[in-house]
Formats: C-alpha cells, sequence, structure tokens
C-alpha cells in the first residue's frame, strides 16, 4: 500500500479542511470557527486549526496505542487513558 499524504485547506466557506492530497473525496476533518472565535485569533484561523489537527492527530495515536485491536470485546477498564480530558 502507497503512503498517504495530507494538505490542509481553506474550503469556500471559511472551514478549515484535512483531506487526502489525491483524493477530492469528502475532507477526513473539517474545522469551523464562529465569527467571535474568528475575531479573537485575529487572522491566526490556520495556525490554530494546524495545532488542533496536530494535537487530534497526536491523540488518535496514543489512544490506539492502548487498543488491542485483535481482542473481540475489549475491557472498558484497559481503555481509560492515561491523562484526564478537560
Amino acid at each position: 500500500m502507497s503512503p498517504s499524504f495530507f494538505e490542509i485547506v481553506q474550503l469556500n466557506n471559511g472551514d478549515y479542511a484535512l483531506r487526502r492530497i489525491d483524493d477530492d473525496s469528502a475532507p477526513l476533518v473539517r474545522i469551523s470557527f464562529s465569527n467571535e472565535a474568528r475575531d479573537m485569533l485575529d487572522d491566526k484561523e490556520m495556525s490554530v486549526a494546524k495545532a488542533m489537527i496536530a494535537a487530534g492527530i497526536e491523540a488518535v495515536g496514543s489512544v490506539t496505542h492502548d487498543i488491542d485491536w485483535e481482542d473481540d470485546e475489549l475491557d472498558v477498564s484497559d481503555a481509560q487513558p492515561a491523562y484526564t480530558l478537560h
């Protein structure tokens, strides 16, 4: 299987999206900022969107690391993260 390459783009409606470079289907992730948030970010929406996507990828990596994908019945106590979500 060939590796996938991803890009972060700004959509026509102002949202940001993560998508595969070679695929025009629906984005994998879409980030939408309210007008109030856009005002507070002072034209730094792309930087914040990149940081949010990077944090999401890191979180998925740590969560999937703890999951035994071969086990049909996941023990809920084993799936508890080693951090507190705020």
